[in-house]
């Protein structure tokens, strides 16, 4: 990263992969890790929950840290045994709640208010990024993009020269949690999905997301412009009708409704956005 440093994690014994092939490369009980791209891996947790792997020629990055694994550590340095940053989407357990088993993770400074939320105390040292920074991993570049909405310090990352954006739950998995405390409004929703428009049209065109398992692809601009159309349409009130959504956490919603146009839905607060 072009203002801190990284730093090197200890590790146990490499197994050969080829990057060059694709499909399954590592499974245990809690998760199992597959090959994308040259250079990128999914993995792919027991809750359907998604990390990402990507290499570099010195480096490399664990974006998020999930849930339900154990011994984490020990699994990346199955695939890689390069220095590795670890970067943090947003701060909800099921993307963070492995934290403790790194020394050092990067996050953004505006999710610090979620961190005595179903996460146990880090005690490692943390970075904060802010929106521009550049993590060099080496022939590999990876761009923070602030994107608040699913929470503020929400962020997603982009390998602009591959055209990969990994964007953990910023825009969801075909259906985005806005319900959840501390609020943001959905007209800040609406201008990151702008934002993200932006640079699709710049040259990004797969968005990995934080669920893979969910939807076994990459979004594209068309699902973008769905979202953000939904988004602007809660704003103005011409939504299609809510349905109240089953699901409820304790820094979430009392009463949050699902509305649904298309492939995309947005689950919030009515009484909040």
């Amino acid at each position: 990263m072009k203002r801190k440093h990284g730093f090197l994690l200890t590790a146990a014994c490499l197994i050969a992969i080829s990057t060059a092939a694709r499909g399954q490369v590592y499974q245990t009980a809690d998760l199992q890790i597959s090959v994308l791209e040259d250079g990128l891996w999914v993995v792919e947790t027991s809750d359907n929950t998604t990390m990402y792997i990507v290499e570099g020629d010195e480096k490399a990055m664990l974006i998020d840290t999930g849930t339900d694994c154990e011994k984490l550590d020990e699994v990346v340095r199955k695939i890689t045994q390069k220095p590795l940053y670890v970067v943090i989407t947003h701060v909800h357990p099921d993307h963070a709640g492995n934290m403790d088993f790194f020394d050092e993770v990067y996050l953004h400074p505006a999710d610090t208010v979620l961190l005595g939320w179903g996460i146990s105390p880090y005690e490692g040292k943390i970075h904060y990024v802010e929106d521009g920074d550049i993590f060099d991993l080496g022939g590999k570049q990876i761009r923070v993009a602030h994107m608040p909405g699913h929470t503020p310090g929400s962020i997603v990352l982009l390998d602009e020269a591959a055209g990969n954006c990994y964007s953990g739950d910023a825009f969801g998995s075909g259906q985005v949690w806005l319900q959840l405390r501390p609020f943001t409004p959905m007209k800040t929703y609406v201008q990151s999905c702008l934002k993200m428009e932006k640079l699709i049209d710049e040259g990004i065109t797969k968005i990995y997301c934080g669920h893979y398992p969910y939807v076994k692809q990459a979004f594209g601009r068309e699902y973008m412009v769905q979202m953000r159309r939904l988004a602007e349409k809660i704003v103005n009130g011409t939504a299609p009708g809510g349905e109240p959504h089953p699901v409820k956490l304790d820094i979430g919603a009392e009463n949050p409704l699902i509305v649904t146009e298309g492939q995309v839905a947005i689950v919030y607060d009515p009484d909040h956005f």
